[in-house]
């Protein structure tokens, strides 16, 4: 496929893409297209590489109605959607924590000696973001899950599939629900967003955006 082709088959697909709010409870996501999808969500980009995020796919009945009390955005959602996702942001984020120094040593191969000389740019870096309490450091690995759902929604849409975000919760309601169920690592993970997956049960209105040059400007 030449690029033009690509960029329109790019552009057809986020065309594509909505906030589906109620799927077609008949229709089943095939288990190798929603791997895909999961994939490209695992394979996304975050800050210093810390992937501080887990994907929860909620096919349970007995959760999906737990959830759903306390899930005023995904009322609908819940009951329809072929698979559903709860995306957790891990806790406790900080500069030597076991979960840091496994990822950057074990997973990203960072050198044990050039991984103890990152302190002092690590202490900038949470300085100049102001990430000192335990609410801002969760804030900003909740923001690099937002990477991740991007990247799979719209690979979704790619191959024909609908997906709706989902902020509309009680973030300390679900927390204790998926804790009860033993789901968010003994107090590592809270709940970040909802993803919704399926497919429409009806056509979307055409999508509206504000013009390209109303949300760019080039500085030359």
């Amino acid at each position: 496929m030449d690029k033009e082709n690509r960029k329109k088959e790019i552009l057809d697909a986020y065309h594509f893409r909505h906030a589906t709010r109620q799927f077609d409870p008949r229709s089943s996501i095939p288990e190798d297209d929603f791997q895909f999808i999961l994939e490209t969500g695992r394979l996304s980009p975050s800050s210093n590489g810390l992937e501080p995020w887990k994907f929860l796919v909620v096919q349970n009945e007995e959760l999906r109605a737990e959830l759903r009390e306390h899930a005023y955005g995904a009322y609908r959602q819940l009951d329809t959607a072929s698979h559903f996702v709860v995306v957790l942001a891990r806790k406790g984020l900080t500069y030597g924590s076991p979960y840091v120094i496994k990822q950057l040593t074990e997973v990203k191969g960072i050198p044990r000696d050039v991984f103890d000389g990152m302190a002092d740019p690590w202490k900038m870096f949470f300085e100049d973001f102001q990430l000192q309490e335990e609410k801002a450091i969760f804030d900003w690995a909740a923001k690099q899950t937002y990477i991740a759902m991007g990247n799979m929604m719209t690979a979704a849409a790619m191959i024909g599939i609908d997906s709706c975000p989902i902020e509309g919760f009680a973030p300390a309601e679900i927390d204790r629900i998926l804790d009860r169920h033993g789901l968010l690592g003994g107090g590592e993970f809270g709940v970040s967003a909802m993803i919704a997956f399926g497919y429409r049960a009806i056509e979307p209105r055409a999508k509206t955006r504000q013009t390209i040059d109303q949300v760019t400007r080039w500085i030359r």
